[in-house]
């Protein structure tokens, strides 16, 4: 298998709003396509200091990429948001 291909698929759900953030930043940074601006960005956090293991009983809704409306600046306890 060539090392270019990729055979593993992740779907990943996102709202209006969270998609409208990776197709800014995609468009910002210049990246050929949706799919490397995600790897991107997996990149970025597997890399970044201050990340999180979720506790016991957390819910997928709880890990959004964008804050929610009327609850602070929308980050996780023990999240690092210095480098966005």
């Amino acid at each position: 298998m060539s090392e270019l291909e990729r055979p593993e698929r992740l779907q990943i759900m996102l709202t209006v709003d969270e998609l409208a953030a990776l197709e800014n930043w995609r468009f910002d940074k210049h990246m050929p396509s949706r799919s490397a601006a995600v790897r991107e960005l997996l990149r970025r956090g597997l890399t970044a200091d201050g990340f999180l293991t979720a506790a016991h009983g957390t819910k997928s809704r709880d890990f959004g990429i964008l804050p929610h409306s009327g609850d602070g600046d929308g980050a996780v306890e023990g999240s690092s948001s210095s480098e966005q």
